[in-house]
């Protein structure tokens, strides 16, 4: 089984209809976006199988087409941030090991002087050269454990780590988004709003199956004003986002185009005033997820119908077990917690990743006995209803991206006058989280900003500093972060 079969149905169902587009600007169809992968496939036959190749670059047409000429080639997609600063990007292209590399212009000119994979740009007469090149056969006896998708996500130590999806774990995903959220079919569209690099990206192959359009925004990014646009002119709409890109659809004040059906949210904590506001605003088309890279999009959720009159308990909590997968909170000693007892959450079925990329004592301490241990902390209510209480692993999800204090901690101390730091999030009603760093050292919030902007990417630095003479620690020396959070009550 091979993920790019999903193409290959649809092109020969739904032949010369349109299959992406730009803004409003038909890009392919079914046929010609076939073509197209399997021509940059054959010019990837020099690649053994497996063989990482890594894509970086803002939301544009041709993600699309390397997706599926990637996977017909038998190689792994490497989708990388858009948002990373290069040297994160770097980090990403050497840990995977990718022998290619396909960026924007704009970011392949400061990547490629970093990594030692040779890096092609999107776009450019080589990569037309490789779109011209002879036709690769199609796929057709491709293990369904072979890895298809090498997702990156922020590590706790402050180093990115790549979980595993093979091309049953991605069915999976796409079956189980098809039973429990959405219909499509050849009169549907998906918009991408958020990043094609994670979210919006996963979800390319439920809608591919069904022959519903792709459409990737002309700017290449999120603005409330063209997202809505757009849903007036593609027929039946859909789209996964972040809540923060929910929250200011709303603030456009403009009412729900007709087109728009579905609004997947996730990837970040949503207020449940903020889901009323989105709701008054725009009617009862919201479904929400709770998923991890680990086990992409698929752990819990809730239908359009869940959130009709339903009450705050129930909008304010994660749903219930999607389809394929079981979901269970457990104590620390591994035994079943109660109902309303909050322990870690765990989840098992085919949509979970087989692991860490190259990192066998991370896999070992997440997978356990079959079960994914996502670091997440809740409770389940009698009726079966999953509500986040913490994260153990003191991520910060802010916009739908996610940010762990130790790597932000780590670049802060490498400034030569901050002492210590200590980072935590804070609740916002527009973000979800923001970062807050304390820091104690005599150094101005300027200074770090500027240390921070030529080390990590834009939107993991703090939004506000606290300058402290101390951190609060226990009697080991460790940080207690909890009375970190305490004073930005």
């Amino acid at each position: 089984m091979n993920l790019f079969s999903l193409l290959d149905q649809s092109a020969a169902r739904h032949g010369d209809r349109g299959a992406v587009y730009h803004g409003e600007q038909q890009v392919h169809t079914w046929l010609s976006l076939r073509d197209r992968a399997l021509r940059l496939a054959g010019s990837l036959n020099g690649l053994p199988p497996g063989a990482r190749v890594a894509v970086a670059s803002e939301n544009c047409p041709q993600i699309v087409e390397l997706m599926f000429g990637i996977w017909a080639a038998e190689c792994v997609f490497v989708p990388i941030n858009y948002k990373l600063h290069p040297r994160e990007m770097e980090q990403i292209v050497a840990d995977s090991g990718a022998a290619l590399v396909f960026a924007s212009p704009k970011i392949g000119r400061d990547l490629a002087p970093l990594v030692s994979a040779p890096v092609e740009l999107i776009g450019s007469s080589d990569y037309e050269n490789r779109c011209a090149a002879d036709l690769s056969p199609v796929p057709r006896n491709t293990d369904p454990a072979a890895l298809a998708w090498l997702f990156y996500t922020s590590g706790t130590t402050g180093r990115s780590k790549g979980a595993m999806l093979s091309h049953r774990n991605l069915m999976a995903m796409t079956l189980s988004h098809l039973a429990d959220f959405d219909s499509p079919d050849e009169n549907s569209s998906l918009v991408h709003g958020a990043p094609m690099s994670h979210g919006s990206g996963l979800y390319v192959p439920p809608y591919v199956l069904r022959g519903a359009r792709q459409v990737v925004p002309a700017s290449g990014a999120f603005d409330p004003d063209e997202f809505l646009d757009l849903c007036e002119r593609h027929p039946g709409c859909s789209a996964f986002l972040a809540p923060t890109m929910v929250a200011r659809l709303v603030q456009t004040g403009r009412s729900r185009p007709a087109n728009l059906t579905t609004i997947v949210y996730g990837g970040g904590p949503m207020y449940v005033d903020s889901l009323k506001k989105a709701m008054a605003a725009f009617g009862p088309i919201f479904v929400q997820l709770y998923g991890q890279g680990e086990a992409p999009m698929t752990i819990t959720g809730l239908r359009r119908a869940d959130h009709v009159d339903a009450p705050d308990a129930v909008l304010g909590s994660v749903g219930y077990a999607r389809s394929g997968v079981d979901v269970a909170v457990v104590r620390p000693d591994g035994r079943p917690a109660g109902i309303d007892e909050i322990g870690e959450i765990v989840c098992r079925g085919d949509v979970v990743m087989s692991g860490y990329w190259q990192n066998p004592s991370a896999t070992e301490s997440t997978l356990q006995d079959g079960w994914l241990h996502t670091g997440d902390m809740g409770s389940f209510d009698a009726a079966g209803y999953l509500t986040l209480r913490d994260r153990s692993k003191d991520v910060v999800i802010s916009g739908g991206s996610n940010i762990y204090p130790r790597e932000v901690e780590e670049v802060l101390l490498e400034h030569p006058a901050v002492v210590e730091a200590g980072v935590v999030g804070a609740p916002d009603e527009e973000w979800g989280e923001v970062v807050v760093a304390f820091i104690v050292g005599r150094v101005s919030a300027d200074d770090l900003d500027a240390h921070l902007l030529q080390r990590i990417a834009r939107f993991k630095r703090p939004k506000r500093y606290e300058f402290v003479d101390e951190l609060p620690k226990n009697s080991y020396g460790k940080v207690l972060k909890r009375e970190l959070r305490s004073r930005l009550i």
